[in-house]
């Protein structure tokens, strides 16, 4: 019996081949692959050496013929661009031969020798861009349902994964890579570095690096590998670099060191909720309310209670980016202790509570023209905050009385909220003054249903609107 090679004869350049590829060429009595790819080995074989093209995507044809060549006695090398193992013969070889072990003896040796992949050598042309966990996602769809596809896709991206992308378009398949990329955008930043690399190692190589945002689809063909980077890897000097570790900023004193070890306990807790939640398709807005409850909380019942608006996170937090939303009013002065002051600052927001103005006191004490009936401080409270900021942010994580009350001022038109975050806690009234809230369509509302809230959520529901711009890379905690 004979023996077939399985060889990755690498990029396509005699250099980047190895030593023991060549010598197997050198040895074969028969080389079987695609035509397109004896040009690169065909200074290597023997002038008797047989090579046998079965045509491009008849690749069981090409097994057949070299179990059938190998059974005669002949050592057949049978050769893969890249890596043999990597979407190349070695798998179909090894099926075959066992489908021929239950069929009858074979005594045919099967050897594979691996070369350079395509995903390498375009990373040594991008820089260092897989310098922590990868995966590979091929995204021909011939041998593999898109269905199935998809779902890897949507796990490369949520789990950050650098990304290599190979067979990314052909004439027949022009939509999938667009599709890729409107998925990684749902759970990576925009800014996410991506590189591709056309004919790597070859005559015409083409490299190129941009972002997720800015990537073309309509600029890679079938001989272009993409690497996609995770939420650490960046750009500099025209190379993409993914750190070896996740959390590569200096630390600079002991306080910093602090800090970077509660965000790293933040980020590593998002990433186990988001790994645990029954749904995996929720909007990034939702998504990132969503983890600030379960995170506060340790509670996977906020997945059935939390209401969000249609965009209340993001259209909330871009009305903290314009200006046009200044201040956040609370019910309690827990809230507002709750909510982050490095995000405050940053962002230029005052958060307030009324709760220990004296003027609330004063209207609770002694009746006065803006009220004549007995009212809660919380009412009062709010009240007040109405008259001097209409338009704010309305936090309420304790009091369902506030709550109504502006849904009351709302009403009379006294009010117009930016938005209204309603978690009152509690067995009296909660349910109904989360009802009262939802009929006023034109205001972004998060609403924590029925019983459950409390200022923990309410303060961390402001967080969420207030560190939207992280949501993209799953990366909270840097205004702790």
């Amino acid at each position: 019996m004979g023996k077939i090679i399985i060889a990755g004869i690498g990029p396509g350049n005699e250099g980047e081949m190895t030593l023991a590829v060549r010598e197997a060429l050198q040895s074969a009595d028969v080389v079987v692959g695609y035509q397109y790819y004896f040009q690169f080995i065909k200074p290597l074989v023997r002038e008797d050496c047989e090579c046998i093209d079965t045509g491009m995507k008849r690749e069981r044809e090409r097994a057949e013929q070299a179990f059938k060549l190998a059974e005669q006695g002949k050592t057949v090398v049978v050769i893969s661009s890249g890596d043999a193992s990597i979407y190349g013969m070695a798998p179909l070889i090894y099926e075959m031969k066992s489908e021929k072990r239950k069929e009858k003896s074979d005594d045919v040796e099967v050897e594979i020798l691996p070369g350079i992949s395509a995903f390498q050598k375009a990373t040594s042309l991008l820089g260092a861009p897989i310098g922590h966990d990868m995966c590979i996602i091929s995204l021909s769809d011939l041998m593999t349902p898109w269905e199935i596809i998809e779902r890897r896709i949507k796990a490369a991206a949520v789990g950050d994964f650098v990304t290599a992308v190979y067979n990314p378009k052909s004439h027949g398949r022009y939509w999938q890579l667009y599709r890729l990329q409107e998925l990684f955008l749902k759970y990576r930043s925009e800014e996410t570095p991506v590189g591709f690399v056309r004919q790597a190692g070859r005559e015409g190589q083409e490299i190129k690096v941009t972002t997720l945002k800015q990537f073309d689809p309509e600029e890679v063909d079938m001989f272009t590998v993409i690497l996609i980077g995770n939420s650490q890897s960046y750009m500099a000097d025209g190379k993409i670099i993914t750190p070896r570790g996740y959390y590569r900023e200096e630390l600079k004193n002991g306080k910093d060191e602090e800090l970077k070890i509660g965000q790293n306990i933040m980020i590593e807790s998002f990433r186990t909720i988001s790994g645990e939640l029954r749904r995996k398709d929720y909007p990034l807005d939702h998504l990132w309310a969503l983890l600030h409850a379960i995170h506060t909380t340790a509670d996977f019942d906020m997945e059935n209670i939390l209401y969000t608006d249609e965009g209340a996170v993001e259209t909330l937090y871009q009305k903290v980016k314009d200006g046009s939303l200044k201040t956040i009013i609370t019910d309690v002065t827990m809230v507002t202790s709750g909510i982050r002051k490095g995000a405050l600052q940053r962002l230029g927001i005052e958060a307030k509570c009324y709760l220990s103005d004296p003027r609330v006191i004063s209207l609770t004490s002694h009746p006065s023209p803006l009220t004549s009936e007995n009212i809660t401080r919380t009412q009062a409270g709010i009240r007040l905050a109405v008259e001097e900021h209409p338009d704010a942010l309305f936090a309420f994580g304790n009091a369902p009385t506030a709550l109504m009350e502006l849904c009351d001022l709302i009403r009379k038109g006294k009010a117009h909220p930016a938005g209204i975050i309603a978690a009152p806690v509690g067995f009296v009234h909660v349910r109904e003054s989360k009802h009262m809230v939802k009929p006023f369509k034109t205001i972004p509302k998060i609403i924590v249903e029925g019983r459950k809230g409390g200022s923990n959520l309410a303060a961390t529901l402001c967080n969420a609107i207030l560190t939207f711009d992280d949501a993209a890379q799953l990366k909270p905690g840097r205004d702790l």
